[in-house]
């Protein structure tokens, strides 16, 4: 298996409603048939699939999809990025579980939730910058 993540799925309840939450933060859908919302990423794609659906498809009960214990990170070009993309996500409806903050490894990180419980962290990297196009490599470009 080659080293890369192409397309991240989201079980969601609300299909709508979770597509709505993120083309408040700015993200704009792909075509796509009914059933399945994507957003084009920077080298993948982040896909929203009915929970229910995504259950069936993967053989097992909803119940056993669980919450998950993962976080999704964006990282951002600058410290000054991190507040005003937390502000946003709060206003499209994300509940903050830790607002922008400096952490003690150099960073400055924040954490919200969106509608359906799915935890994101939006962090600046001092030691990972970013390439021109927003790539993100663990030791920068």
């Amino acid at each position: 298996m080659e080293q890369r993540v192409s397309l991240i799925t989201l079980g969601v309840r609300d299909m709508e409603r979770a597509a709505a939450f993120y083309e408040a933060l700015g993200w704009r859908r792909v075509e796509t048939p009914d059933g399945i919302v994507v957003f084009d990423l920077i080298g993948q794609a982040l896909g929203l699939y009915s929970r229910a659906a995504l259950a069936r498809d993967m053989g097992v009960d909803e119940a056993e999809l669980g919450s998950g214990a993962m976080t999704l990170a964006h990282n951002v070009p600058a410290r000054e990025a991190v507040a005003p993309l937390m502000a946003r996500a709060e206003a499209a409806g994300a509940r903050i579980l830790r607002p922008a903050e400096d952490v003690f490894w150099g960073g400055h990180v924040g954490y919200f939730a969106d509608p359906d419980g799915h935890v994101w962290e939006v962090a600046w990297n001092p030691h990972s910058p970013l390439s021109p196009e927003g790539a993100f490599r663990w030791e920068g470009y």
